[in-house]
């Protein structure tokens, strides 16, 4: 539930802030900031707005500035947005001075030695199962990833670093100065031809040599003796650039050995070998140039100008790689963006085209499989899709299905290539719904497995990848729907957690309801269960197929407790709610229906979504045992209409309360199965006959719950305390007239009869029901007198708050409870001679 797990980390971050305001004001600004379209060139703006204010404001700018620049080369994810989230932190005064407050705090704490109380215990030993959990599932990970590998040994260390004198670039023990020796002008032109071809080979000169690296992913430089001419050493530093591109480009070529560096990356690296074999061949043929005596430096100037551009790209592109370590789809993102830089240049782009096509061949046979097959093949993380998996399904927990279809698969962003990234749900899911139809022990029929492969033109890869999506969603939609029923589990679900199987709600309540009085750690959940199959059996249920897999279980914590929980009140207020589980409760209170689901339904009924139909089940019967209750009042109390006048009157006021409190709870029952199930469930079936993937059967099924839930006043923790505090107030009437039936009904009768003994028999029963309401609670009119003021002041702060809801969000079903409870204004009258009592106080005082 997305607006739940909203609340969830809305609600930490203002705990760790200190704040004590409401999650939900903040919740709806997201909603509207997520809402407003962005301009991807309106936020190039905003972000160099940002850094200009930013650098302004900072103490050294041109450090900021710098650091800056450096992780932009670096192509760090989500530069931009932090950017201006740092804007917006330094813009807000009061927000830097709440940072500095808190920063101060933790800094002081961290210094002074903590006390651990046994309050903290339950949370340590909390924090100590997870990180057990949590290296457990690392080295189980790291564990079956060994176990898979079953190719040969890989080369597991760089040979260049242990022997320097394999490498081509520039390799040397010592240090080397430029040789001194004078020679004459004439000669000095030939010996730096043969320099300068040997500097583009990798191999210092004589009078050329080349720096050390300050910086591994730098450009080289070189140093030229003094005693060269000034007019050679000019051209000599003119051609150099290309000895420093070709240094960088095989500085990556050898770096890039290890496994650990990708596929990817191994791949770009055999490209860029086939370049450098040919730049290797032009140096040859420059060297027999030169042997032939038809070389100068004019015309080697001018042979290696296509060369010095071709070298430049590809110098480029392994920098930005090495200084952003990048492998996997970051490394073809790169490519792609190169590509379009230098679009204006066809020999360029085609260059950029090639290197493109050759990297990309290992991740598109990782995307093809996935696509195809719904296997991942990633030894090295390098595939925008995840596989969270540890062990296999079979022996996971059925609670699992809930997590698994949201959690065993995510998409890496920083793993998406460009040119893939409009298309990451559509791949995403084609593999989710090929892995979910191979472990139902299904397969997709292709007509034609077209091979995957980088194009700049044409794409046809994504239209086959489209086309995979849709036999995939297809397949598995006909599994779910025609193979497994899901609309006949669903409907199964609705009759029993819905309280839309009338007749045997009646049978389960006449036959539990002894039992379910009980205290729930005195219930005997087998006698419980036999008691639901004999229900099932008695009524038009019988011929449900699945309503063997319906179950009892007793939860130890009230609905109120558990939606809070769920919505995550976790600042001051939760401590308050976590003390109700150590409150007992009764067994009504605590029962709820489970619901066996296999494989693969329990992908769409799955344990979140059996949590939220166990919460309204939890509210609706609860309110069913209610009206049963007040119910069996007014049958008692049937017999005072053979009372005297003068005796009914002594219960006119109770009688009025029953009533009113069986009118409340009717409509607040109508209220949520007639108007607020029936229509969510209409629209959800006419919803389901459209829908084309299981996501879209997700989305659907998950909006039906969510619309149930709020309208049924259960995500507002207002409404949902007034619903409990109105129940509460009713179960304590009903057990205050079952208790007290007895002595004044006793009484009455008795003083029907007329006779003096029986006068004084009534007297002595009166004073019996006198004695037993007297005393701490009072008599009963005033016992009465004290309910009805409970019910009457819980119910106008249902109603005023159903009001002040229908003013913010205009929720029109809401309004019509209003209008239900509060039909002939009584309860708005009595409302404002309460505001208007409340004023007069306040002007008094």
């Amino acid at each position: 539930m997305s607006e739940f797990k909203q609340h969830y980390l809305v609600g930490e971050l203002l705990e760790l802030l200190g704040s004590t305001s409401s999650p939900e004001k903040f919740v709806e600004e997201l909603h509207k900031g997520t809402s407003r379209s962005s301009d991807p060139a309106l936020s190039n703006v905003v972000t160099q707005s940002c850094i200009r204010q930013l650098a302004n404001n900072s103490p050294n700018s041109d450090l900021f500035l710098m650091k800056y620049e450096e992780l932009k080369s670096k192509k760090v994810y989500l530069l931009e947005p932090f950017m201006q989230l740092l804007n917006l932190v330094s813009a807000d005064e009061n927000l830097k001075n709440c940072l500095a407050k808190n920063v101060s705090h933790t800094t002081a704490g961290n210094t002074q030695n903590f006390t651990i109380t046994r309050e903290d215990v339950p949370q340590i030993c909390k924090n100590v199962i997870k990180a057990a959990v949590e290296g457990e599932r690392k080295l189980n990970k790291h564990i079956s990833m060994s176990d898979k590998r079953i190719d040969p040994p890989l080369v597991s260390q760089n040979w260049i670093i242990d022997r320097p004198r394999f490498s081509w670039d520039f390799p040397s023990d010592v240090p080397i100065t430029p040789c001194q020796k004078v020679v004459p002008t004439a000669s000095q032109e030939t010996i730096l031809l043969w320099d300068i071809l040997s500097c583009l080979k990798g191999i210092d000169g004589s009078y050329i040599i080349s720096e050390p690296l300050a910086n591994p992913y730098d450009l080289r430089s070189f140093v030229i003796s003094q005693d060269v001419g000034t007019s050679f050493k000019q051209l000599a530093q003119q051609i150099l650039p290309l000895a420093s591109y070709y240094s960088m480009t095989v500085r990556f070529g050898e770096g890039k050995v290890l496994p650990e560096d990708g596929q990817v990356n191994h791949a770009l690296r055999g490209g860029l070998n086939c370049l450098l074999k040919d730049y290797l061949l032009f140096i040859v043929q420059l060297e027999a140039e030169h042997i032939r005596g038809k070389l100068n430096l004019q015309k080697l100037w001018f042979y290696i100008q296509p060369t010095m551009a071709t070298m430049s790209i590809l110098a480029h592109i392994t920098s930005t790689i090495c200084k952003a370590s990048a492998k996997g789809g970051k490394v073809l993102s790169l490519l792609y963006e190169q590509m379009n830089d230098v679009s204006g240049e066809a020999k360029s782009k085609e260059l950029c085209l090639f290197l493109i096509r050759a990297a990309s061949v290992p991740y598109m046979q990782t995307l093809e499989k996935w696509v195809y097959k719904g296997v991942i093949s990633d030894p090295y993380q390098e595939f925008l899709v995840e596989d969270n998996e540890l062990i296999q399904r079979e022996e996971l927990p059925v609670d699992y299905s809930a997590d698994y279809w949201e959690k065993r698969y995510a998409v890496r962003h920083e793993r998406i290539p460009v040119f893939l990234s409009e298309h990451a749900q559509t791949i995403l899911r084609t593999g989710k719904y090929l892995n979910v139809i191979r472990q139902c022990g299904k397969t997709v029929q292709w007509g034609r497995q077209e091979p995957l492969e980088y194009q700049y033109r044409g794409q046809k890869y994504i239209a086959a990848i489209d086309r995979a999506y849709s036999e995939a969603a297809r397949t598995l939609l006909e599994v779910l729907i025609h193979e497994n029923d899901l609309m006949g589990r669903l409907r199964s679900v609705k009759n029993y957690f819905l309280l839309a199987q009338g007749d045997f709600v009646v049978q389960f309540m006449n036959l539990c309801e002894g039992e379910l009085v009980k205290n729930m750690y005195d219930i005997v959940i087998h006698r419980l269960a036999s008691l639901l199959e004999l229900a099932l059996r008695m009524s038009t249920a019988d011929s449900d197929p699945y309503k063997d897999d319906l179950k009892p279980e007793l939860l130890p914590h009230d609905l109120e407790f558990q939606m809070f929980r769920i919505l995550s009140i976790q600042t001051r207020g939760e401590k308050a709610f976590s003390s109700q589980l150590d409150t007992t409760l009764t067994g009504l209170e605590a029962f709820v229906f489970n619901y066996d689901v296999k494989w693969p339904v329990s992908l769409i009924i799955n344990r979140n979504a059996i949590s939220c139909y166990q919460m309204i089940f939890r509210q609706l019967f609860y309110c069913k045992h209610i009206e049963r209750l007040l119910c069996r009042v007014w049958i008692s109390n049937k017999i005072a209409k053979t009372f005297t006048c003068e005796a009914a009157m002594a219960y006119r006021q109770a009688f009025s309360l029953r009533q009113r409190m069986l009118d409340c709870i009717q409509h607040l029952e109508y209220y949520m199965m007639v108007e607020v199930i029936e229509p969510n469930w209409l629209t959800f079936l006419n919803k389901m006959s459209k829908v084309s993937n299981v996501d879209d059967v997700l989305s659907v099924h998950q909006d039906l719950l969510d619309n149930c839930l709020k309208e049924c006043m259960l995500t507002d923790p207002g409404l949902l305390g007034c619903i409990t505090s109105l129940c509460a107030v009713c179960i304590e009437f009903c057990h205050f007239m079952q208790q007290m039936s007895r002595h004044y009904i006793d009484a009455e009768l008795t003083s029907m009869i007329g006779t003096r003994q029986d006068e004084v028999g009534d007297c002595d029963s009166k004073n019996e029901a006198e004695s037993v309401t007297e005393g701490k609670e009072g008599s009963f009119k005033e016992r009465i007198a004290r309910l009805d003021t409970g019910f009457m002041e819980t119910l106008v702060r249902l109603l005023d708050r159903i009001r002040d809801l229908g003013r913010e969000i205009d929720n029109e079903k809401l309004l019509n409870v209003l209008c239900r409870l509060d039909f002939n204004m009584f309860y708005t009258e009595t409302l404002s001679r309460q505001g208007t009592s409340t004023r007069q106080q306040d002007i008094s005082g």
